[in-house]
């Protein structure tokens, strides 16, 4: 137990050393030229990093995400007609329409669905 932890300390100890060397001999550099170059995608690194986007955009991709995961609830529940019990599938199945149904209203009462520009 004790050559583990001597082997362990002297690991530590050279990656610590080189470490140290590896800072020492970089060189620095205030002003780097590549660093501070545009990438190829026209990238420019010292505009600002907040570009605005437009919040329609963002509602409808919620929206769409949404609706997917509801699709994707749905699909099973067709499958699973012939096997479940028709009275609790109707009324799970209803269930969940009136909550679809409910959140569409309150997306159209909110004019989330208008696209203005």
């Amino acid at each position: 137990m004790l050559n583990l932890i001597i082997i362990m300390f002297i690991f530590s100890l050279i990656t610590m050393i080189l470490i140290f060397i590896s800072i020492l001999i970089s060189k620095k550099k205030i002003f780097d030229r590549e660093k501070f170059s545009p990438f190829e995608c026209g990238f420019d690194p010292k505009s600002l990093t907040r570009i605005p986007f437009s919040l329609q955009f963002f509602i409808i991709t919620i929206i769409f995400l949404i609706f997917d995961v509801e699709i994707s609830i749905i699909l099973p529940m067709i499958m699973v007609f012939e096997i479940n019990d028709k009275k609790s599938w109707f009324l799970t199945s209803m269930f969940f329409m009136i909550i679809l149904i409910l959140g569409i209203f309150y997306e159209w009462n909110n004019n989330l669905l208008n696209w203005k520009l």
